[in-house]
């Protein structure tokens, strides 16, 4: 994710409160959006990466910053990650930052809600390309934010419990609602 981008996404997240609790990085890289997490307030994070190499570095990433003690890195697919930790229902902030291109962005979506991996209020922030709308409303969660940076996007959905599939093609229609305050 751009700096520019993570800047207005911090931004965001830390006018509302919102920076706290357990924190699931998805294809974490080099771990940069979970250790920023974990700087301003998080009280623990969850890695997860394929490449091995990688893993390396954000092990180095986190010795480095000091936040090591409050981070565990999993050096394996995020598919695999999700289906081995169904039902843990303990991440209040999902950060989940893709190859733009990837086509299986929304499968992993619908993964991410159908394991269990939050609850009601968790926020997941999805990094995509802007030529690759998501919906608005996933099973089980809703966009409240779209922020567009040139090709760079990010969307913030919330677990809501009480929300059901979109019915009709009103779900076509961009978001760009703003978080609403607890």
């Amino acid at each position: 994710m751009l700096d520019k981008v993570k800047e207005a996404l911090f931004s965001i997240l830390e006018g509302y409160g919102r920076i706290r609790g357990q924190v699931l990085d998805l294809y974490a890289g080099t771990g940069s959006l979970g250790i920023e997490c974990l700087s301003r307030g998080a009280k623990s994070a969850d890695f997860v990466e394929q490449s091995a190499h990688v893993c390396g570095i954000i092990r180095d990433n986190l010795r480095h910053t000091k936040l090591d003690s409050d981070a565990r890195v999993h050096c394996m697919a995020v598919d695999r990650f999700l289906n081995a930790h169904r039902g843990c229902r303990c991440y209040d902030i999902i950060v989940m930052d893709p190859p733009y291109a990837d086509p299986a962005i929304e499968r992993t979506i619908e993964l991410v809600v159908a394991t269990g991996m939050g609850h009601d209020g968790t926020l997941l922030i999805v990094g995509h390309a802007s030529r690759r709308p998501l919906a608005d409303q996933y099973p089980g969660m809703e966009r409240i934010t779209l922020r567009r940076y040139g090709d760079s996007s990010f969307s913030i959905y919330a677990f809501r419990e009480d929300v059901t599939p979109p019915t009709s093609d009103a779900a076509d229609a961009s978001s760009n609602n703003d978080l609403r305050p607890e």
